[in-house]
């Protein structure tokens, strides 16, 4: 059986995304369905600092029994220099997956090309799949069925909303995307999902009759900076209770954190009801437990 990579949402068909979104329900709900992974072990290699992803899949292996390796820069030798390519053909001998936290998503590539095990995109600058599969599971939770239903994204187009993007593609619903001139998500995203998302310069009008509004920091790893900077560039976009009452009374909001309360969303909203972003963070342990599970079987 061929070696299964998840790099992006477009790696898993429709199909597939979905059985792992509904295996992620049942063994949240029944953890003891896991399937045992008791001989697995799985590295994590991470460029950058992490909390619920780092925690979310050590947790998962644990729970499932297998084992997992951190290695930081520090750690490795691909913090010394070693080729992504030698590094990939040695690890793919030593343990059964690998979850990648980096800056360049083609470094992530380069690995996933010359090794022989799962490789599992744990955060890019150009994509954050696992996160989606943390959202859309939340959401089918909390309201059901995503397709057909309309998604607002406010601020920065970055990894996150390219990978929602993709999540509209895949999981069928429309997406708005409202963010300030010269911080649109990928190019070739926007114009290859052209019939699924729309750009908007007002919040307001993006999120309005929306049934989920998410954001996420203006400011990215890397991108310290330019905080100052891009503070004032997203003047206006911070999702508040002004924002949220242009969507549907039933809208749930999303944030993947950490999240900075004044910034890009009121403290109002982020701890109001129809705020989901506890078992949103919770979710990512699930999910990326169901994810282990589906790929390790190749």
């Amino acid at each position: 059986m061929a070696v299964k990579h998840f790099l992006t949402l477009q790696d898993l068909s429709i199909d597939e995304l979905r059985a792992v979104i509904d295996r992620a329900i049942e063994v949240k709900n029944e953890p003891t369905l896991a399937e045992d992974q008791s001989k697995k072990t799985l590295a994590l290699i991470f460029d950058k600092a992490s909390t619920r992803t780092r925690v979310a899949f050590e947790v998962a292996m644990t729970q499932m029994g297998g084992s997992s390796i951190f290695l930081s820069n520090a750690d490795s030798q691909l913090g010394r220099g070693e080729p992504v390519e030698d590094s990939a053909r040695v690890l793919s001998r030593m343990v059964d997956c690998v979850a990648i936290r980096t800056f360049d998503h083609g470094k992530l590539q380069r690995f996933a090309e010359y090794s022989s095990i799962p490789v599992i995109n744990a955060l890019t600058d150009d994509y954050h799949p696992c996160q989606l599969l943390a959202d859309i599971q939340t959401y089918t939770e909390h309201r059901g069925n995503i397709s057909g239903k309309t998604v607002t994204w406010i601020g920065d187009g970055n990894n996150m909303c390219n990978s929602y993007i993709n999540a509209a593609s895949q999981f069928d619903f429309e997406l708005k995307v409202a963010c300030p001139d010269g911080f649109e998500p990928n190019a070739d995203l926007l114009k290859t999902h052209s019939n699924r998302v729309a750009l908007f310069r007002d919040p307001a009008e993006a999120a309005r009759e929306a049934d989920l509004v998410v954001t996420d920091v203006w400011a990215s790893m890397g991108q310290e900076s330019e905080e100052s900077e891009r503070i004032n560039s997203f003047e206006g976009y911070q999702v508040n209770a002004e924002i949220m009452a242009e969507a549907k009374s039933s809208a749930l909001f999303m944030h993947c954190l950490p999240a900075h309360r004044g910034e890009e969303v009121s403290a109002e909203v982020l701890d109001a009801k129809d705020s989901v972003v506890w078992d949103e963070a919770e979710n990512r342990m699930h999910s990326q437990k169901a994810l282990l599970e589906y790929l390790l079987k190749f």
